[in-house]
């Protein structure tokens, strides 16, 4: 297993040695450098990228303010000569906070929280569930589902190859659920939580549906999506 890594630093010797530092590491994969934030958002957007080496204090976009900006965030690190900035920097969830000048050790105690953290990640998004509709039995990856509905006697799977119609009750489908990545915000409702756009008011957006969010179900959904 190797991380694609992208490093993002506005002081070339900076960017020169976390470069060299992640050549050092069988684990992880150099999958390109970036100048400054702005540059770094356009490349997330066409490449696959597990792991980012972000400087804090950059010109035009912070990198904090990149993070902020990302719906998808992969795993950052953040490499910085400020030290204020480590609480911030911690509330957003960076893995870890490497301060400037970086030894070799340092770095490579944050790569293995990196590599534990995305283990833990991929771990818990394998699996499938099996669903019997149309007289045929379907696999379905977890991570494939974007949300479930009610439909009487039946729970409809909204799953990003197809939409399957299958008969049982909700309750009984979220039970086979893994607890960490599905939340129940409605009666009717079941979202996949890595696959939400946006909460507003009373609707969360998933793909190109907005779902609607019972009262007694928005508090926990928030701490889900901002733990």
């Amino acid at each position: 297993m190797k991380l694609n890594c992208l490093v993002v630093d506005d002081e070339p010797l900076s960017q020169e040695v976390i470069v060299d530092f992640v050549k050092l590491c069988p684990e992880l994969n150099l999958a390109g450098v970036a100048d400054d934030a702005l540059e770094a958002g356009e490349m997330l957007k066409n490449d696959t990228i597990d792991l980012l080496f972000l400087d804090i204090n950059m010109p035009k976009l912070s990198g904090l303010g990149l993070i902020k900006s990302l719906q998808e965030v992969p795993l950052f690190i953040f490499v910085t000569a400020y030290p204020e900035y480590a609480v911030e920097g911690f509330e957003v969830d960076a893995v870890d906070f490497l301060l400037k000048p970086v030894s070799f050790d340092r770095f490579r105690t944050a790569v293995n929280r990196a590599v534990e953290r995305f283990k833990a990640k991929d771990e818990n998004t394998a699996g499938h569930i099996m669903l019997r509709a149309d007289k045929k039995n379907y696999r379905v990856e977890f991570n494939e589902i974007h949300f479930l509905e009610a439909q009487g006697d039946y729970v409809r799977f909204i799953t990003e190859k197809q939409n399957l119609t299958v008969h049982g009750k909700l309750k009984n489908f979220l039970a086979e659920l893994p607890s960490g990545l599905f939340e129940r915000i409605h009666k009717s409702y079941v979202i996949a939580l890595n696959k939400v756009e946006y909460l507003e008011g009373n609707r969360v957006k998933v793909g190109d549906h907005k779902l609607p969010v019972s009262l007694n179900f928005r508090e926990n959904l928030n701490k889900k999506l901002h733990p």
